[in-house]
């Protein structure tokens, strides 16, 4: 018996869809949505740290995201992180609390969003093919050295053809929704 296991191989593609997911939450769609910011880094207390760890972020309106600054010297680091980002956002400031509209994207944002989501999709694609090409050699040293019969060495590569066919599958999926999403006016 090896120690040879379809499921490992598996996890680590489900890894690919679940990281494919976290980037499509960044990609701004019409609506707002408070995980954009969670790729915003802000300069704060001498480091760089996630803008969820220095404030709150909420999304009173269809269109408007609130972010609540907890320490009042930290306003301006916010501002400065959001406008620096790539999201394109302009935010108002309010006391302790930064507004920010969400202007309606543009026909030609919207392809080049759809663009970038192609591009995080092959990403994911590749890695999923990685860990197969991973897997299909492992299984052919098994084999080879002897400590696998050719019967469950075929039979494990049609297993994890078939894990790698549904990922695709889910990719193809979630880019298609995603796609439809950023498109929608």
């Amino acid at each position: 018996m090896t120690g040879f296991k379809v499921s490992d191989y598996r996890k680590r593609m489900d890894g690919a869809l679940e990281s494919l997911r976290k980037e499509f939450g960044g990609l701004r769609t019409g609506r707002a949505n408070a995980g954009l910011l969670d790729g915003v880094v802000v300069k704060a207390y001498g480091s760089e740290m996630p803008i969820n760890q220095v404030a709150s972020v909420s999304v009173p309106e269809a269109r408007m995201l609130t972010v609540s600054v907890w320490d009042k010297s930290m306003v301006g680091a916010v501002d400065k992180a959001l406008r620096q980002s790539s999201l394109g956002l302009n935010p108002v400031m309010d006391g302790q609390n930064l507004r920010i509209p969400m202007p309606p994207l543009t026909e030609e944002r919207r392809r080049d969003l759809a663009k970038v989501a192609g591009t995080y999709s092959e990403n994911a694609k590749i890695a999923v093919r990685n860990v197969r090409r991973e897997a299909m050699t492992t299984l052919k040293r098994l084999e080879k050295d002897g400590d696998m019969g050719e019967d469950e060495q075929k039979s494990h590569e049609k297993d994890v053809q078939s894990a790698t066919d549904e990922l695709v599958k889910q990719i193809d999926d979630a880019l298609s929704h995603k796609t439809d999403e950023i498109m929608q006016v």
